[in-house]
């Protein structure tokens, strides 16, 4: 059986750089591609694209699947109005213009695996949320209900279209884990809020295990919440770090507290989406850390 040819966007990105590695000789569109060849390795064929311009030509030409994690960062810095613009740009133009070079191939990809994010359902409180539960109404929630239409878009040229929901990915390198361990470590950590938000977490390592599940099972089709399936609260994801990595975790954040260091962000902070995984589960995908003690232990310890 050969191996699955790719192209990727996104790819020097924490998801980018562990599903590179699981690839045989993908195809990388970069800002940077000299950048993009020295993080990812000489195997690479790394392409000049950003979302402001058109793919590459020929580019989706015979590869099987395209994985499409490019976007702007959104919790680097604070929420201005010319921030949330960027943020939601980067991702529907950026998308638009792959579904374009798609429509163009003349060997078109089998598959589409698009990213979105949990974001997608907004504040829900204690509903457990499938996939088939309604958008939010926030500026997040509209951001990922566009950049999936987008997406879907490419089912038109006979592309099947997966839209994998990402929730909070735990991994040393970078995102919430790398800005949780310092203080965690110190011992100043505690929960955010009153900690009754559901946080829903996955591990780097099945991330990237539900993008190639659902770019090599015919039956994945549209949206997939990429999160485990023991999703916690806030304060027990607080006492679970403690515990791992034996510090104590008692000063909480006051929700005041999050508004001044973080301003309209920490909306998505304290937001709670008890999302499952029951799309991806119901297709077969056998999770490697389904629960949140074993996952951290394997990260931090």
């Amino acid at each position: 059986m050969r191996a699955m040819l790719a192209l990727v966007t996104g790819a020097t990105g924490l998801i980018g750089r562990r599903l590179c590695k699981r690839l045989e000789r993908p195809t990388v569109l970069a800002r940077n591609p000299l950048r993009a060849k020295e993080v990812l390795g000489p195997d690479v064929t790394a392409l000049a694209w950003s979302d402001e311009r058109p793919v590459p030509a020929g580019a989706c030409d015979g590869v099987d699947v395209v994985f499409h994690l490019a976007g702007e960062a959104v919790a680097e810095k604070r929420l201005d109005q010319a921030r949330r613009e960027l943020i939601k740009q980067s991702r529907v133009r950026g998308t638009r213009a792959v579904v374009d070079a798609i429509a163009a191939a003349k060997q078109k990809p089998r598959v589409l695996v698009a990213a979105s994010a949990t974001g997608y359902y907004g504040d829900r409180g204690d509903d457990v949320l499938e996939e088939g539960a309604t958008p939010g109404r926030d500026f997040l929630a509209e951001v990922c209900a566009a950049w999936e239409e987008e997406a879907a878009k490419a089912e038109a040229h006979g592309v099947r279209v997966v839209s994998a929901r990402i929730g909070i990915v735990l991994d040393p390198a970078g995102g919430a884990l790398a800005k949780m361990l310092p203080p965690f470590k110190l011992g100043v950590a505690g929960r955010l809020g009153d900690g009754r938000q559901w946080m829903p977490w996955i591990h780097a390592a099945d991330v990237v295990g539900i993008l190639l599940h659902a770019a090599s099972h015919e039956a994945v089709r549209g949206p997939v919440n990429a999160t485990a399936p023991g999703i916690v609260t806030n304060a027990e994801l607080t006492r679970v770090m403690a515990r791992v990595l034996r510090r104590p975790a008692f000063i909480p954040v006051p929700r005041f507290g999050l508004k001044l260091a973080y301003g309209d962000l920490a909306d998505s902070l304290l937001a709670s989406q008890r999302a499952i995984p029951a799309a991806i589960s119901r297709a077969g995908y056998t999770f490697q850390f389904p629960e949140l003690e074993p996952a951290l232990r394997d990260l931090v310890v």
